[in-house]
Protein backbone atom coordinates (compact mmCIF):
# COMPACT_ATOMS: atom_id res chain seq x y z
CA UNK A 1 0.00 0.00 0.00
CA UNK A 2 1.24 3.29 -0.59
CA UNK A 3 0.95 5.97 2.48
CA UNK A 4 2.32 9.24 1.19
CA UNK A 5 4.19 10.71 -1.40
CA UNK A 6 7.20 13.00 -0.94
CA UNK A 7 7.90 16.13 -2.32
CA UNK A 8 11.13 17.79 -3.61
CA UNK A 9 11.99 20.24 -6.90
CA UNK A 10 15.08 17.84 -7.92
CA UNK A 11 15.22 14.65 -10.03
CA UNK A 12 14.90 11.59 -7.80
CA UNK A 13 17.86 10.36 -9.53
CA UNK A 14 20.22 13.74 -7.71
CA UNK A 15 18.29 13.15 -4.72
CA UNK A 16 18.67 9.64 -3.74
CA UNK A 17 21.89 10.36 -1.67
CA UNK A 18 20.46 12.98 0.11
CA UNK A 19 17.80 10.52 1.06
CA UNK A 20 19.55 7.72 2.33
CA UNK A 21 21.78 9.42 4.12
CA UNK A 22 18.95 10.98 6.47
CA UNK A 23 17.16 7.83 6.62
CA UNK A 24 20.43 6.09 7.67
CA UNK A 25 20.92 9.07 10.97
CA UNK A 26 17.58 8.00 11.92
CA UNK A 27 17.28 3.75 11.36
CA UNK A 28 19.40 1.16 11.23
CA UNK A 29 18.24 -1.66 8.83
CA UNK A 30 18.68 0.05 5.64
CA UNK A 31 19.11 -1.76 1.99
CA UNK A 32 19.44 0.95 -1.04
CA UNK A 33 19.44 0.96 -4.72
CA UNK A 34 19.53 3.04 -7.30
CA UNK A 35 19.24 1.28 -10.51
CA UNK A 36 17.00 3.58 -13.13
CA UNK A 37 14.81 3.33 -9.94
CA UNK A 38 15.73 4.48 -6.28
CA UNK A 39 14.75 2.42 -3.64
CA UNK A 40 15.17 2.12 0.18
CA UNK A 41 13.76 -0.56 2.25
CA UNK A 42 13.91 0.26 6.10
CA UNK A 43 13.29 -3.07 8.21
CA UNK A 44 13.00 -3.82 11.94
CA UNK A 45 12.09 -6.80 12.97
CA UNK A 46 8.83 -7.98 11.02
CA UNK A 47 8.15 -5.12 9.41
CA UNK A 48 9.58 -3.76 6.25
CA UNK A 49 8.91 0.26 4.39
CA UNK A 50 9.73 0.36 0.91
CA UNK A 51 10.50 4.33 0.07
CA UNK A 52 11.00 4.35 -3.77
CA UNK A 53 10.33 5.42 -7.30
CA UNK A 54 8.99 2.45 -8.98
CA UNK A 55 5.32 3.64 -9.73
CA UNK A 56 5.93 7.46 -9.57
CA UNK A 57 8.75 9.98 -10.39
CA UNK A 58 8.91 10.76 -6.86
CA UNK A 59 9.45 8.53 -3.73
CA UNK A 60 6.73 6.90 -2.08
CA UNK A 61 6.40 5.58 1.45
CA UNK A 62 4.94 1.84 0.62
CA UNK A 63 4.47 -1.19 3.12
CA UNK A 64 2.24 -4.03 3.24
CA UNK A 65 0.19 -2.86 6.17
CA UNK A 66 0.13 -0.18 8.66
CA UNK A 67 2.30 -0.03 11.68
CA UNK A 68 4.79 1.78 13.96
CA UNK A 69 7.17 1.44 11.25
CA UNK A 70 5.18 2.52 8.80
CA UNK A 71 4.43 6.01 10.99
CA UNK A 72 7.60 6.09 11.99
CA UNK A 73 9.11 6.25 8.62
CA UNK A 74 6.70 8.76 7.97
CA UNK A 75 6.92 10.99 10.84
CA UNK A 76 10.89 11.44 10.23
CA UNK A 77 10.63 12.26 6.62
CA UNK A 78 8.21 14.90 7.40
CA UNK A 79 10.21 16.13 9.97
CA UNK A 80 12.48 17.25 6.96
CA UNK A 81 10.66 17.08 3.73
CA UNK A 82 7.18 18.00 2.65
CA UNK A 83 4.68 14.48 2.26
CA UNK A 84 1.58 13.87 0.95
CA UNK A 85 -0.09 11.51 3.27
CA UNK A 86 -2.92 9.63 1.91
CA UNK A 87 -5.94 9.59 3.92
CA UNK A 88 -6.50 6.07 2.76
CA UNK A 89 -3.51 3.84 1.69
CA UNK A 90 -3.61 3.50 -1.87
CA UNK A 91 -2.56 -0.26 -3.57
CA UNK A 92 0.09 -0.59 -6.06
CA UNK A 93 -0.43 -2.11 -9.47
CA UNK A 94 0.31 -5.67 -7.77
CA UNK A 95 -1.85 -5.58 -4.72
CA UNK A 96 -5.77 -6.86 -4.92
CA UNK A 97 -8.61 -4.42 -5.43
Amino acid sequence: MIFAEMKYSEDYWDFHDELVAYLKENFHEIQQGHQCDSWIWITDGNEKVAVDTFTSMKHQIKSAHDGALVQNVMATLSAKYPLIVYATPGLEAHEEQ
